[in-house]
């Protein structure tokens, strides 16, 4: 049944035509160096480094970790915004023959400590501003025997800090620069070739259930996704990708850097997530594609300055990461103009697995009301399945699983939670969906957010996609709570939209008039902002800590 793959049916020949990867996304860097080295590889704010320049500074970065002991196969973490350090970085372990651990800037010292050791990090990258705040006290101990810091107002002019605090500071105690370190021009080493199977980044999980595990994500598992996420988008080469994801996260990591350097084109950067400064770079850098989670598309078009013209340079815009309510889409064509195409992935699979084919548009299930997130490639086979790894009918609830190139092998020296989550090679991905017989993917909610009431099943999604429908509503997030009749009851929280006002009981007898008795919201929360991870996540078991 999945075997046969019927999505096939919905991608052009173009995209259903083998692709043929790099052997790593260093080999594309190294090559687009070669044919385009004047080419601008970065833009962050004012400040451009040409493909020349990204090489040179890059290459004497991996020369000095080599020169400091930074040996084949170790481990460099990198704990920075969207920088343009952070692709030096990158590089440079790669070209030093290492592994990348990407941290979300936004961990407590605990959580970066647990990955520090979890990984073995011999080498950390960090905003001097963190390593003076938290970082320094938190290697200590730690594996961690290289730290190089940086500032974010580097490699720009235009927010210029150092002015105001009289000039360069020199590197904290216990640190180098980076940049001063990278423009000192040692030789990268000659002896740390990469291949396909070697881990390119070990990925920390959010740890929604327990302690955060490292993903081991290959240079094959990178390089083929972003070949078909440029094949994909069909963009003519040297085209500008703005990194609306995080660069730590899979999404900004695959599909905005690495599929950029795979098209030889230009990487824009804006530190990290405000709508006004986004809203200014996309007209300063005409980017033709982003992909980002749907919370950011929402505080986009919230903004009072925008206007259709921010996006008129667009060839596409994705989205990823968090649930895309079709209210949504449709209120943001309506305003400005793009249609957002859902994707689907997980850190485990290397980003996208399925996403909405450029020429499509993303059927809604006439049932649920749920936003399809698209069909699977060519070399992907999604199943979904049954508690017994089974599969079950077109049509039918169950749990998502993914067979494919962009799979990870496992996760870092956890051998028993790799073999339960990814038996035989195949990611059980614990998030429950449907597929329809034409191949379109639906997903539904992660199998532990279902509400029980009074036996019957609660998906927050759905009570969700009733409420973005509402036109006062900005964000929305449903959990259950303990009910003495029902066992659980439905509750939900949410944003309004600037200048918006409702009454939560109007809210809630909203949804009663398109739900089923058991699934409309009992009780109904207005706050200012709702929580999330920077990656874009509404974070449902911080509003379930509330109840």
């Amino acid at each position: 049944m999945y075997a046969a793959q019927p999505w096939l049916a919905q991608l052009s020949d173009a995209q259903r035509a083998p692709v043929h990867p790099p052997v790593t996304v260093l080999h594309a860097f190294r090559d687009a160096a070669r044919r385009a080295p004047d080419r601008t590889a970065i833009a962050y704010f004012d400040g451009r480094l040409s493909y020349r320049e990204a090489d040179e500074l890059s290459d004497a970065l991996a020369g000095h970790l080599a020169e400091r002991g930074f040996a084949h196969g170790d481990r460099l973490a990198v704990v920075l915004q969207n920088v343009p350090q952070f692709v030096l970085a990158l590089l440079g372990a790669w070209k030093a023959g290492g592994t990348v651990v990407p941290v979300n800037p936004m961990y407590k010292d605990r959580e970066v400590a647990h990955v520090l050791a979890d990984a073995e990090v011999a080498a950390l990258v960090c905003a001097d501003r963190a390593w003076e705040a938290y970082l320094r006290d938190t290697a200590v101990g730690s594996p961690v025997r290289i730290a190089l810091t940086t500032s974010d107002f580097d490699l720009q002019t235009r927010n210029d800090e150092r002015v105001l605090r009289g000039g360069r500071l020199p590197a904290p105690e216990g640190t180098e620069d980076l940049l001063t370190v990278a423009r000192r021009g040692a030789p990268a080493p000659e002896d740390r070739e990469l291949g396909p199977d070697d881990i390119a980044l070990i990925s920390y999980t959010s740890g929604t259930s327990g302690t955060p595990k490292g993903a081991m994500n290959t240079h094959a598992n990178i390089a083929y996704n972003a070949e078909r996420q440029r094949t994909g988008l069909g963009l003519p080469e040297g085209s500008t990708y703005f990194a609306l994801a995080p660069l730590f996260h899979i999404t900004g990591m695959v599909c905005e850097l690495s599929a950029c350097v795979v098209g030889t084109g230009t990487l824009a950067l804006a530190h990290r997530f405000e709508a006004g400064v986004v809203l200014d770079a996309f007209a300063e850098h005409r980017p033709a594609y982003t992909v980002g989670p749907s919370t950011a598309f929402m505080a986009l078009a919230a903004h009072p300055a925008c206007t259709p013209g921010h996006f008129a340079s667009f060839r596409m815009i994705s989205s990823g990461g968090a649930p895309l309510p079709p209210a949504l889409v449709e209120k943001f064509r309506a305003g400005f103009g793009p249609y957002i195409r859902n994707g689907y992935g997980l850190t485990e699979c290397t980003a996208p697995c399925a996403s909405v084919p450029p020429e499509k548009e993303a059927p809604v299930d006439p049932v649920s009301g749920t936003l399809s997130v698209g069909v699977p490639g060519p070399d992907t086979v999604v199943r979904i399945v049954d508690d017994q790894g089974r599969d079950l009918p077109f049509g039918e609830y169950g749990e998502i699983a993914v067979r494919g190139p962009m799979v990870v092998p496992g996760y870092w020296r956890l051998p028993e939670a790799s073999a339960a989550t990814l038996p035989d090679g195949e990611l059980r991905t614990g998030d429950i969906g449907f597929m329809d017989a034409d191949g379109w993917l639906y997903v539904v909610d992660r199998k532990k957010d279902m509400i029980n009431a009074s036996g019957f099943k609660v998906w927050p999604r759905e009570v969700e996609d009733v409420l973005y429908g509402h036109p006062a509503v900005r964000e929305a997030a449903v959990v259950g709570v303990p009910d003495e009749y029902r066992g659980e009851t439905v509750k939900a929280y949410v944003s309004l939209r600037p200048g918006a006002s409702v009454a939560p009981a109007e809210l809630s007898a909203y949804c009663a008039e398109r739900l089923a008795a058991y699934k409309y919201p009992r009780e109904v929360v207005v706050l200012p902002e709702l929580p999330k991870t920077t990656s874009g996540k509404i974070l449902r078991r911080e509003l379930r800590s509330r109840t």
